[in-house]
């Protein structure tokens, strides 16, 4: 069958099986720490949440999962006429609580581990199960008195077998961690389980934490998604929303080494669409920014490409091919979005008459209302300011209203350098605009 026969939704599965393709590569052989809420356990959308996992797992993720069980434990003690005392965030656990701890911690554990075995019931045959695995990998300490309070048998942690962990998971697929630590005098005692995911993926240099809950995602004051945020605009929207335990938790996985940590609200595909789409659905906390803006290198031409080559065959832009480009990167600015170049535009600068052409600007469609065209012009202004340059020049054959909307006039021919003059196409009949650089353009503007 011709894919161009295909029903609409063959062809959409398609092009998600090829724009997930390098994430699949990326992810393989990484591992994440994925917390899951009591609430999200308990939740009808929990099976499908377990399907992904095992997804994961299927491409070469090694997983390390560790599970909540809040709402559990408030509903035995609930059903045992008990009082339900918290500080803070962390429960008081006396000794008839801490029964009621263990037994909820292993009715999660053991109601996971059937969703697996429910889950890999399709797998091909000849296939094996997958493996999971637990043990007693967390030591623990009193957390002891906090505000005159005595926690008694909640615990905060002392150590993490990292090296237990990341062996089993050369033998396991799974490894699953209850929020229960032991002490060397055989004590037990009950954690929060957000916190213990949040150390585990710090000890054994996780590349992802993932926190998954049934919290409301996190918004900006127009009620957008805030998709992502470095670790200093974390600490700036903690300081401005108040005690945030998501924030706060993925704030120290950062400045602890974790890779990247996602907060999630776990309702049906959020980890598909999390992890294999540029996007996402969740918030993206990074030490690193998660757009970039740079000079671009030899490596960057393959992504160039994509970017132009439907701009010249529609002849908004001059073709160019592969060797002149790799001959030219130097003039070329990318913006990257999670690896990927999403916009590029060139500087080409006449130093005899302090000027320069600004060219080959593209932009990937599903980003051209995102600002980028913008941050990269101004970018490239920049660099031509840099240069003690005092003009520069674009020339376009439908753009012309966009450059003008960012202060560019309509100038004649006869204003540019000679030997620019002398290339110029007639058949073409570009635009020229043009635009005197000031004290504002030694700078690039923040990433949107």
């Amino acid at each position: 069958m011709n894919i161009s026969s295909a029903n609409a939704e063959d062809r959409a599965f398609v092009r998600w099986m090829r724009d997930a393709s390098p994430y699949m590569r990326a992810h393989r052989g990484q591992t994440f720490v994925i917390y899951l809420a009591g609430e999200v356990v308990a939740d009808l959308v929990f099976p499908q949440i377990i399907q992904d996992l095992t997804l994961l797992c299927g491409i070469g993720v090694r997983l390390v999962v560790v599970h909540g069980t809040r709402p559990q434990l408030t509903a035995r003690l609930a059903a045992a006429g008990q009082a339900n005392i918290l500080q803070g965030h962390l429960r008081v656990t006396d000794a008839a609580c801490l029964e009621h701890a263990k037994a909820a911690a292993a009715a999660v554990r053991f109601g996971i581990e059937a969703q697996y075995a429910h889950a890999t019931r399709i797998r091909p045959l000849g296939t094996t199960p997958l493996r999971i695995v637990s043990g007693n990998y967390v030591m623990a300490r009193p957390a002891g008195v906090i505000e005159g309070i005595d926690l008694q048998f909640t615990g905060e942690i002392r150590r993490i077998d990292a090296v237990a962990i990341t062996s089993q998971l050369q033998i396991a697929d799974i490894v699953l961690i209850s929020p229960l630590g032991y002490s060397p005098t055989g004590e037990t005692f009950s954690l929060n389980a957000m916190d213990l995911a949040t150390e585990v993926a710090i000890e054994i240099k996780a590349n992802k934490l993932l926190l998954m809950t049934g919290e409301a995602p996190l918004r900006d004051d127009k009620g957008a998604l805030r998709r992502q945020l470095t670790v200093r605009e974390a600490r700036e929207l903690q300081r401005e929303t108040g005690h945030h335990r998501q924030l706060n938790n993925a704030v120290r996985a950062c400045q602890f080494g974790v890779g990247r940590t996602h907060l999630l609200n776990a309702t049906d595909g959020v980890l598909l669409l999390e992890l294999f789409t540029r996007d996402g659905v969740g918030t993206l906390i990074s030490s690193m920014p998660f757009d970039q803006i740079r000079p671009a290198t030899i490596e960057d031409v393959g992504g160039i490409l994509d970017l132009i080559e439907p701009l010249e065959a529609a002849g908004i832009l001059v073709k160019r091919s592969r060797e002149k480009l790799e001959t030219e990167i130097d003039h070329f600015m990318v913006v990257l979005r999670d690896g990927a170049t999403v916009a590029c535009g060139a500087l080409y600068p006449f130093l005899p008459t302090a000027t320069a052409e600004i060219a080959g600007i593209a932009v990937e469609p599903a980003y051209r209302r995102h600002g980028f065209g913008k941050l990269l012009l101004a970018a490239l202004e920049a660099r031509a300011a840099a240069l003690d340059l005092r003009t520069v020049f674009v020339l376009t054959t439908q753009a012309a209203h966009w450059f003008q909307d960012q202060g560019y006039a309509r100038g004649a021919l006869e204003t540019l350098p000679g030997e620019r003059r002398a290339l110029y196409n007639f058949q073409r009949n570009s635009q020229v605009l043009t635009k005197a650089l000031g004290a504002d353009s030694a700078s690039i503007p923040p990433l949107p």
